[in-house]
């Protein structure tokens, strides 16, 4: 079953569903978020209002906050904060995967941005043991506990400077809307990080960058979070234009391949074990936002941009890196998938938390 517009099919998502012209959810989504697209651009004004916002921060030093991979939209974004006059700090966590070229990518937006980066080193043997409790559970979001320290590791700048906006790469027309939720999981349950942990990890979460469930949800009530991307008009392929020619930005060959790990996870690891291609989501958004036909996506998934022999010498460098053997990684590879869900999760903490303010909520109202 195949969506008749864009190229996901139920192979790859078991929540596929199609209406009676064949196209799927994930199309008649973005066909929702195309009305909030074309109205932001429409109004360019808004745009030109955000940035005003940002400006007008108390902060003199920095007005906002970026972290940056060194990929295309945390680049982009940098690029737009530099035309525009805005004074962001950059931050960027290391968990010990970056590749050379994403190393200089970053060095090159800081030379050409003159911004600030402050750099957070997490500890490799403890993050190492975090990531091989991820292997043992069998869950599939393997980058949850680095995308969860990423985030932390910004608000923990936004709040050490005082900081209050804190801006996202995030754009719907070049990502999307959300991937299938079977391909992920909730990125800032540190509930379920630390369950999985302690069941599979061995040394203790030390130095790991995290909040607990209340300080989370203090800090989300002091910053405030902007996606500046969404209101201008652009396409992947002007982005790349522009960061290759200001910032001497050199492409990784797929999206998110500035990490090994991450490459060898979204080109490897998801595609055999878990039955799931994420160039055909990214290459879906593309047709769902006119950047390319049905029939280039068609082409160019056929085509991968994950050289075998590429790959080879990644899986020999994880499987070292991770203290793991060959034999340990490809018996890893053949055991079934396990739900996030069958460890703890952030979800019931919220679903209790909700349950608490909405009785409190008559009272509250009775006192006034």
């Amino acid at each position: 079953m195949q969506c008749s517009k864009c190229i996901m099919d139920s192979k790859n998502d078991p929540d596929l569903k199609l209406n009676n012209f064949e196209i799927c959810n994930h199309c008649l989504k973005y066909e929702e978020s195309l009305k909030f697209l074309k109205s932001n651009y429409d109004h360019p004004e808004r745009f030109i209002k955000l940035i005003e916002q940002i400006k007008s921060s108390t902060n003199s030093k920095y007005n906002c906050v970026i972290g940056i991979s060194g990929g295309v939209d945390s680049t982009y974004l940098a690029y737009i904060a530099k035309v525009n006059g805005l004074k962001p700090l950059l931050v960027h966590c290391d968990n010990g995967w970056n590749s050379e070229l994403a190393v200089q990518n970053i060095n090159n937006i800081c030379k050409f941005t003159g911004f600030d980066l402050e750099t957070l080193v997490l500890d490799w043997e403890e993050f190492k043991d975090i990531q091989l409790s991820f292997f043992k559970a069998n869950v599939v979001d393997l980058e949850l506990p680095y995308d969860y320290a990423l985030m932390i590791t910004v608000y923990k700048a936004a709040l050490k400077y005082n900081i209050q906006y804190v801006l996202t790469g995030h754009n719907i027309a070049t990502e999307g809307t959300y991937m299938p939720k079977s391909w992920r999981h909730t990125k800032m349950d540190i509930v379920n990080i630390k369950d999985i942990h302690k069941k599979y990890g061995k040394r203790r979460m030390k130095s790991f960058p995290h909040f607990s469930f209340v300080r989370q949800r203090f800090v989300d009530s002091k910053l405030t979070y902007l996606s500046p991307l969404n209101l201008i008009k652009l396409t992947q392929k002007e982005m790349k234009d522009v960061i290759a020619k200001e910032f001497d930005w050199r492409d990784y060959g797929g999206k998110h391949y500035e990490n090994v790990f991450t490459r060898f996870y979204q080109g490897h690891i998801l595609k055999e074990k878990f039955k799931i291609n994420k160039k055909i989501f990214h290459l879906s958004v593309l047709i769902q936002s006119n950047q390319i036909t049905r029939d280039e996506a068609l082409n160019r998934v056929a085509i991968s941009d994950y050289p075998v022999e590429l790959m080879e010498s990644d899986k020999l460098y994880v499987v070292k890196k991770l203290d793991m053997t060959i034999e340990e990684f490809e018996e890893y590879m053949k055991q079934p998938a396990v739900p996030h869900e069958n460890y703890k999760s952030i979800n019931k903490y919220w679903e209790n938390y909700f349950t608490i303010v909405r009785k409190l909520k008559p009272i509250m109202f009775w006192r006034n």
